[in-house]
């Protein structure tokens, strides 16, 4: 039997203030991880954000942020961050080295946007897979060839390694990192906090297409909506399309344009949600949080938590649950 992986600890981050970062993806890794959200029932990380040469930081907007720790705090983080930067400014080789020796012991290193291209010049990106905004993406691919530069998704997880998406996707990225380390209902906790979805997956396009002049901007609020209300239910294509009141040819065609994945990928992904979940938060048996998801039985739900996360709903519970209770 497949084990669940010992998760590393999510306790000390640590987010590298450098030159000309961008201040939205600074104020996100320091949304998700710099809050005391113990309140309700929230995390509390030892959040530190450092600078190679403590003091005044120019973003990119022209402004100063004051930064009174050096990267000493980083040697003995869980988790290193790098926001997006101006990625034409000169990287301080202490910084460099400091996503090295992170990397090196084992903990998460984070970028988001062009920080990606920092992973890149500190050498750990080689032989990984990787991703960054997508207008940058065939510059990383060109700078950095041992990488493989995926140009469509919102991040990429490899070997505890996080390369995020542009803006936003920084967000989902942080989010992951906290789901894969403490559990979804962790993961939970702070998006409810910062008013956003708990989960886009990281195989999400990163841009979604233009919708049709026609298309209401909300057309599809209503049936996601009592999806999510009925995922103990089989809930074909044709069924979906007739609530929507559109063929099923145009219905998946519109809700990959407006939301960025197919029907059946996106109901999968709030099955596994939902049961991650209940595996957490309830003692209920696997089959019966299998019928509760929809997916039938056990077996199908093992599949889907061995392809998606890697590892079984009995490790997950032993690991989560356990934690949980605790």
């Amino acid at each position: 039997m497949l084990a669940a992986p010992a998760p590393a600890a999510l306790n000390k981050v640590v987010c590298i203030a450098l030159p000309d970062m961008a201040p939205f993806e600074f104020g996100v890794i320091c949304e998700v991880f710099g809050i005391d959200r113990s309140d309700t029932g929230g995390p509390v990380f030892d959040f530190h954000v450092t600078a190679a040469e403590p003091g005044p930081i120019r973003t990119k907007l022209g402004f100063d942020i004051i930064v009174t720790e050096d990267l000493s705090a980083a040697a003995d983080a869980d988790l290193v961050a790098i926001p997006a930067y101006d990625k034409g400014t000169p990287v301080h080789p202490a910084i460099l080295q400091a996503v090295r020796d992170a990397e090196a012991r084992g903990a998460w290193v984070l970028s988001v946007c062009s920080g990606a291209f920092v992973l890149g010049e500190a050498g750990i990106l080689d032989g990984r897979r990787s991703t960054t905004h997508w207008m940058y993406t065939d510059a990383l691919a060109r700078a950095f060839p041992e990488t493989r530069v995926d140009p469509d998704v919102l991040f990429v997880e490899d070997r505890r390694v996080v390369t995020g998406a542009g803006t936003a996707a920084g967000i989902d990225a942080c989010l992951h990192i906290v789901r894969k380390v403490l559990g979804a209902s962790v993961a939970n906790n702070i998006a409810r906090r910062m008013v956003v979805p708990p989960q886009r997956d990281g195989g999400q396009c990163q841009f979604i297409e233009a919708p049709v002049v026609d298309l209401d901007s909300d057309s599809f609020a209503s049936v996601t909506a009592w999806m999510l209300e009925n995922l103990d239910r089989e809930l074909p294509v044709e069924e979906l399309a007739r609530r929507s009141l559109m063929s099923p040819r145009t219905f998946a065609r519109r809700f990959r344009a407006e939301l960025g994945t197919t029907p059946t990928a996106w109901l999968n992904r709030q099955r596994l949600l939902r049961a991650q979940q209940l595996l957490e938060e309830s003692s209920r048996s696997l089959e019966e949080i299998a019928g509760d998801t929809g997916f039938g039985g056990a077996a199908v739900m093992r599949h889907h938590f061995l392809k998606v996360l890697q590892t079984t709903p009995t490790a997950y519970r032993r690991t989560f649950g356990a934690r949980r209770a605790g």
